[in-house]
């Protein structure tokens, strides 16, 4: 029979580590579920890409309990107080049980509900396609910027710096105009005029004078476009609420003390 071997080396070596104690967690019993082994050797299947062999399963069953020994010698020891990240992996673990604890689909009316009742979060920016001349603030942007704009009014040919982001942007918002040259500079596309020099236009980098050719208005999108998103954005609104009426109902249990001295 297939992995027989391993198995009774399996139960074998698991019974010789159980036997240590009587009934109690404390005496050291440890067993080892089906289950647990059956999801360790499916997530080695997905990582390698093949069934393991003997030999492999073995040696991960003997790591789990070897793993499950070393976590109880350490609780033993207290390695796990005032540890913050044993601490917060455990508050995400159990936050994620709770989250889960509401399984049922959404119907259409409720992502529809929930659409009408955020539709300002799935607005689409306005968007802007222009280019730009730049100014390095290395070298004298401000004065090198204002003669520029000049002499592009007069139709005369102008020496500028490289852009690290390059010249030309076709169709950005002004959520990345923002996070890429500054808010005060995106604040300038404000009610724009197309086709017309504008300028100079200060960034953190330097001074710029734009060309706008093109401006598309924001709006909020038909639920049909952003539907699957509702449909995310509606269950994680869920998991959030489950792990809030969690905690509301096991906050009375506990007793919070807080040193009223401390200063911070």
């Amino acid at each position: 029979m297939k992995y027989k071997i391993s198995i009774f080396f399996i139960i074998g070596l698991t019974l010789y580590l159980t036997d240590i104690g009587s009934n109690s967690y404390d005496k050291k019993e440890i067993y080892i579920s089906d289950q647990e082994i059956i999801s360790l050797v499916n997530a080695w299947k997905s990582q390698v890409g093949r069934n393991p062999n003997d030999d492999e399963i073995a040696r991960i069953i003997n790591n789990l309990v070897e793993e499950e020994i070393l976590y109880r010698e350490a609780l033993k020891l207290g390695l796990d107080k005032e540890d913050r990240i044993i601490k917060r992996r455990l508050a995400q673990k159990i936050s994620f049980l709770k989250q889960e604890s509401n399984p049922s689909p959404p119907s259409n009316e409720d992502l529809i509900n929930y659409y009408n009742e955020n539709h300002d979060k799935y607005f689409i920016d306005s968007s802007y396609t222009f280019s730009h001349y730049f100014f390095s603030s290395e070298n004298n942007s401000k004065k090198r910027s204002s003669k520029a704009y000049k002499d592009l009014l007069n139709n005369i040919s102008i020496n500028s710096d490289p852009f690290f982001l390059g010249k030309s942007f076709v169709d950005i918002n002004q959520r990345k105009i923002k996070s890429e040259f500054g808010r005060d500079f995106a604040l300038n596309f404000k009610d724009v005029e197309l086709d017309k020099w504008i300028g100079p236009i200060e960034s953190p980098f330097g001074h710029h004078i734009i060309y706008v050719t093109n401006y598309i208005e924001g709006y909020i999108p038909d639920i049909s476009n952003v539907l699957k998103q509702v449909e995310v954005d509606f269950l994680q609104s869920q998991r959030d609420v489950a792990i809030e009426n969690y905690l509301n109902q096991i906050r009375s249990e506990y007793k919070i003390y807080i040193n009223p001295n401390l200063q911070i």
